[in-house]
């Protein structure tokens, strides 16, 4: 289980690139072998796993059934919390410095289920990916089917299954990167698990990170996660098409993001009619190294 958030860890991720058999990396075994020359980037997986718990559990079972628990509960939850998030960003870090060997801009896509990630990305790669290599990174609890979406436009892409977990962390990232290898100087698109809380406290090692959010949703979600757009460098509102139709004030929305972000850039996008998509793809060549 993930001392940070909680979610469940049954075994690990498993790893599938899109027309081949699963890579399963609950024992990070690989069935396929890809010579990568990583410089600044070496991928030893130490993993110190010897949670020791003192739990001296006295039950003095009289009448009453007195408990009596001398647990600090808090102070282990925070201290296994420190951990993994220490070790994840040193591995975030061994990511971010892969992807600036190689001249790859990696994009961090989160949101809540049902923003439209995928349908975002499916039309990005298609006006895109004659200017640059696309590759992508998918991540789901469960199915192939955004995978088999991303396929569909030629673009290479592999998929993290988390199971039980809420979120993609970066040792998921590097052992995808190993199934992926996208060729130096591609464009690189995580596409995380639909999680408005856990993915913000996982950095990957990407270039940047964009939020997406569609008119359905509300505008208050700026104010009820805040650490989702407290992290963010760009915000899209995605499915602007619909605003006719219901209840979603952009100035409202853009004044609470800006109260938890100042500096947060914001653009009205609809990938199914293509409104507002140019900004957006200007907004992206624009993410250097």
């Amino acid at each position: 289980m993930c001392a940070t958030c909680g979610c469940g860890d049954d075994g690990g991720a498993v790893i599938t690139l899109a027309g081949e058999g699963s890579h399963s990396h609950d024992g990070h075994t690989h069935e396929h072998s890809h010579d990568h020359e990583h410089t600044d980037h070496d991928h030893d997986h130490v993993h110190d796993h010897s949670h020791v718990h003192e739990h001296s559990h006295a039950h003095d079972h009289t009448d009453e059934h007195t408990h009596d628990h001398s647990h600090d509960h808090a102070t282990e939850t925070i201290t296994l919390e420190q951990k993994v998030l220490a070790k994840n960003d040193l591995l975030a870090e061994r990511n971010r410095g892969w992807f600036a060997g190689r001249g790859i801009v990696a994009l961090n896509m989160m949101s809540s289920p049902g923003a439209g990630k995928t349908t975002l990305l499916v039309r990005t790669i298609g006006d895109l990916a004659a200017t640059r290599p696309i590759a992508v990174v998918e991540g789901d609890q469960e199915t192939m089917l955004d995978a088999e979406r991303i396929e569909a436009t030629g673009a290479s892409v592999v998929q993290i299954n988390t199971g039980a977990g809420c979120h993609l962390d970066a040792e998921m990232l590097q052992n995808a990167l190993t199934a992926l290898d996208p060729p130096a100087g591609a464009l690189l698109f995580v596409e995380n698990v639909g999680n408005l809380v856990c993915p913000a406290l996982f950095d990957l090692g990407e270039r940047s990170r964009v939020v997406v959010i569609s008119v359905t949703e509300g505008a208050d979600k700026p104010l009820k996660y805040p650490h989702m757009f407290a992290a963010a460098d760009l915000v899209l509102v995605n499915k602007s098409d619909l605003l006719p139709y219901v209840d979603f004030d952009l100035e409202t929305f853009e004044k609470y993001a800006r109260s938890i972000n100042p500096g947060v850039e914001m653009m009205t996008v609809s990938a199914t009619t293509g409104a507002g998509m140019d900004q957006w793809y200007a907004w992206v060549r624009g993410q250097t190294f």
